[in-house]
């Protein structure tokens, strides 16, 4: 199936759909996987899962939000409420197929963030999966970009990937924490998170763990680092969220 998605500032949105395979297919299940800052639907966390998902039967469709890999738009312009606006565009593009009565959406980094403003405000989204999920955008934005000056320089050092105000303003000003979202989450929610991540802190989902108390569960990977590189980790981590996702459907 292919899906021709533009966001609300028109902007075509790069996916990738995959049909689940294997004897248990779920068909009436489609996860939408959505990537971190810097990345884009290629990033190995998110192919990585989509794989392992189609093969436990589930239908995938990874999304390159604007801006970033092959979609449209400007990199500077990437933030998360504009995301979160990409986000719903996807939604409408699989509402109007009239085909999947359950999604499930997977966000990693700040793709997680994003599924959380989305799901607190759109019930279309039935299940929501957290990988290393940001939740305290200021203190990550003050953290890793803090010393360095937007729209003049870059993230991480890296050229293809400028620093600007409006991404530095949505964190620290626009949205601060997802807190208050989370507050409003009632769908079931994994949150998984490795305790050697130094870039969005263990601290972000132990934060959810605290609020959200007994409501969601909990995969805390030890040893992993943010992008969960090391091929023991991603092991881990694919096999619980499908693990989780098989026993919901």
């Amino acid at each position: 199936m292919q899906f021709l998605i533009t966001n609300p500032a028109g902007e075509r949105l790069d996916t990738t759909f995959t049909a689940g395979a294997g004897a248990d297919i779920k068909s009436d299940w489609l996860v939408v996987l959505g990537h971190g800052v810097t990345g884009d639907k290629t990033r190995p966390i998110i192919a990585d899962t989509a794989a392992a998902l189609t093969t436990a039967g589930f239908n995938t469709l990874s999304v390159s939000f604007a801006g970033n890999g092959d979609s449209a738009g400007d990199f500077r312009a990437s933030t998360i409420t504009k995301e979160v606006a990409d986000l719903g565009a996807v939604l409408d593009a699989v509402a109007a197929t009239g085909t999947y009565s359950k999604i499930a959406y997977i966000g990693h980094s700040m793709g997680a963030a994003v599924g959380v403003l989305r799901a607190a405000q759109d019930d279309r989204i039935h299940a929501l999966i957290s990988l290393a999920g940001m939740v305290d955008t200021k203190t990550f934005a003050q953290t890793e970009f803090g010393d360095v000056k937007p729209d003049e320089g870059v993230m991480w050092e890296d050229e293809d990937c400028p620093l600007s105000r409006a991404f530095m303003t949505d964190l620290t000003e626009t949205i601060s924490n997802v807190s208050p979202a989370a507050e409003q989450i009632a769908i079931p929610w994994l949150l998984v998170h490795g305790t050697a991540d130094d870039v969005v802190r263990p601290a972000d989902t132990e934060h959810i763990q605290v609020i959200k108390q007994s409501f969601a569960d909990y995969v805390f990977v030890a040893g992993a680092d943010h992008g969960f590189n090391d091929p023991a980790y991603k092991t881990a981590v694919t096999a619980a969220v499908a693990n989780w996702l098989k026993a919901r459907s």
